[in-house]
């Protein structure tokens, strides 16, 4: 069964907003909020919170899939020729220093905050072969920047581009986070990891991105969303990501078309926090998690695996 598990209506899709740079922080994020409270829906935004270093991801043209991916989501139209220089030849603006009054802002306006990163490029390219120090570091560099802004402890991370260790698996459940998103996968669970239980609840995305989609099976700017709304006829509850670079700027048009499309489908649109609400964290299944490939994403990912016929309260 795809999604969440079957509930009576409403429905609830909740809105994970990966905010990855600081042309996506200034120009994005405004104007999701405006679109998010034109529509009366709900949403979680996920920061990173440190230096924007995007142009460092050209290391990942090694990986497979990442040349083709490009290819097909017109990358510099997406990011813009700046943003895409900004740890190579222009210095890496620090998002949270310089764009606080416009995080705060989500927040005053109802929105639930939480953790992507410190440095996006940084942990995607390095947390699967990292150690528990430059883990920890990093982690706790979020933290204390996300204290900094906000004046409170941080409720939930989104792990950047899905990407996880043994240690970040361990922290989400020391950090006592209220439950995270960091893996890709169908309903609420939590994580095993080399046989360890981490008792910190895991809300998956669901949904492909619309960045997934486009140029293939023949799926374009023009119809991605109309191929997303077709996968959410099914009556479950879904996360769906979306990043402030792309459903906040070039790709608004198909992003105002999906709030419509499911309102339309009968969802209530949320935060991630609303889905939790409705959940029991003691009673949730155990699930493995593990790298995994996803269609249209180049490397690996974290992802859901099997259950556990029978479960024990950690």
């Amino acid at each position: 069964m795809r999604g969440f598990s079957l509930r009576p209506l409403p429905l609830k899709l909740a809105l994970k907003i990966d905010v990855d740079t600081y042309r996506g922080t200034r120009e994005g994020v405004p104007r999701l909020v405006e679109m998010l409270k034109k529509h009366g829906a709900g949403a979680t935004f996920l920061f990173s919170l440190g230096p924007d270093h995007t142009g460092r991801a050209i290391t990942r043209v090694l990986r497979p899939g990442f040349l083709g991916k490009v290819g097909r989501t017109s990358v510099l139209s997406h990011y813009g020729l700046r943003t895409l220089l900004y740890g190579t030849l222009l210095p890496g603006p620090d998002i949270g220093r310089r764009c606080a009054p416009i995080l705060r802002g989500v927040r005053d306006a109802g929105f639930e905050v939480g953790i992507h990163a410190w440095d996006h490029v940084k942990w995607q390219d390095g947390v699967g072969g990292a150690d528990e120090p430059w883990t920890d570091f990093q982690m706790a560099l979020a933290r204390r920047r996300f204290i900094d802004v906000f004046g409170e402890e941080p409720r939930v991370h989104g792990a950047a581009g899905w990407q996880m260790n043994v240690h970040a698996w361990r922290r989400t459940q020391r950090y006592g986070f209220d439950y995270c998103s960091d893996c890709r996968g169908t309903h609420a669970f939590l994580p095993v990891h080399h046989a360890e239980i981490v008792a910190c609840p895991q809300l998956p995305t669901t949904l492909p991105t619309l960045d997934e989609l486009i140029g293939l099976d023949g799926v374009t700017e023009a119809t991605v969303a109309d191929a997303l709304l077709e996968r959410t006829r099914a009556p479950c509850d879904h996360v769906f990501t979306l990043h402030a670079e792309l459903e906040g700027m070039k790709l608004a048009p198909a992003f105002e078309r999906l709030l419509e499309g499911w309102k339309e489908q009968g969802y209530e649109l949320v935060a991630m926090r609303d889905l939790l609400a409705g959940l029991v964290p003691a009673s949730l299944p155990l699930h493995v998690v593990d790298d995994g490939e996803i269609r249209g994403r180049s490397g690996t990912l974290a992802v859901q695996g099997p259950g556990f016929l029978a479960r024990q309260t950690p």
